[in-house]
């Protein structure tokens, strides 16, 4: 066997694994200020859902 061929292959997958990570990290990077508005959305979603909501009558 030639284990140079498997360690060549494992090291060119290493470094595409990489690449593809450091993308992903940059690509979540670039995204940051819509999550604030993304969770203000959600939140005044909520809200709204609660206060459309009927309210349980308590009974005396």
């Amino acid at each position: 066997m030639h284990y140079d061929t498997y360690l060549t292959q494992h090291r060119t997958r290493a470094a595409d694994l990489r690449a593809e990570a450091d993308a992903h990290r940059l690509a979540t990077a670039a995204k940051q200020p819509y999550a604030m508005r993304t969770r203000l959305g959600w939140t005044l979603v909520e809200v709204g859902l609660r206060l459309a909501a009927p309210r349980p009558v308590l009974a005396h």
